[in-house]
């Protein structure tokens, strides 16, 4: 009697690679509702099994079911879905015939809602940096690397300091330079000036011309 091959994946059964290395067309073959061993390996977590049959046997990671679905809709772990997403390339993105995403499908069935939170994670993360959500729009971010899992970035534009008003102070810019060109700059009491001059400048009073920063004098 044939061995079935969705059965030996369904169990992770060592009998299913001998057997597909004999008949190598039957890695991408799909039963009757469209079921392929893809669907299998990922729906009962064999994540080896899952990377074999892409890598070694070229089975597209995108076949889709009689229903449209890819692997990712059947998926019940986070590590399932990441290594169909991040390690083997399966668009995330790609709907059903219902019209919805595996992550809205996964969603709305309330069962496994540790793949849908990861998988809208993804999402928040694409949409932070190529999408409108910072302010910028695609074109804007084209070119830029992913952002890790987890992180957004804000991106923007600086202001002409043209636009900003008049420069930095002149005499704080010389008191300044004066203090770092001394040599005892990093003494007790230089620290203690450059402190006092500091709050001058935060306090907006009034600096002299003739402020004693001083030379050393052994």
């Amino acid at each position: 009697m044939a061995q079935n091959p969705y059965l030996l994946a369904a169990d992770n059964k060592p009998e299913l690679l001998p057997l597909l290395r004999e008949n190598p067309s039957m890695a991408s073959q799909q039963d009757e509702h469209g079921y392929s061993l893809i669907h299998a390996a990922a729906s009962y977590n064999h994540l080896d099994l899952l990377r074999t049959l892409v890598r070694e046997f070229s089975v597209p990671v995108d076949l889709r079911d009689e229903d449209g679905e890819t692997a990712l809709f059947v998926v019940e772990t986070v590590e399932a879905a990441r290594v169909l997403v991040e390690e083997l390339g399966l668009d995330e993105k790609i709907k059903g015939s219902e019209g919805l995403t595996a992550r809205e499908k996964i969603e709305a069935e309330e069962e496994f809602p540790e793949v849908a939170e990861w998988l809208k994670a993804r999402e928040g993360n694409a949409g932070g940096v190529n999408g409108h959500s910072n302010g910028v729009n695609g074109d804007s971010a084209a070119g830029l690397p992913p952002v890790p899992q987890g992180l957004s970035v804000t991106m923007g534009t600086m202001n002409d300091p043209a636009e900003d008003g008049p420069g930095p102070n002149p005499e704080i810019k010389r008191l300044i330079d004066e203090f770092a060109a001394r040599d005892d700059h990093d003494t007790p009491e230089a620290q203690a000036e450059l402190r006092q001059l500091i709050m001058q400048v935060i306090s907006g009073e009034e600096l002299s011309g003739d402020r004693n920063v001083r030379a050393r004098q052994d």
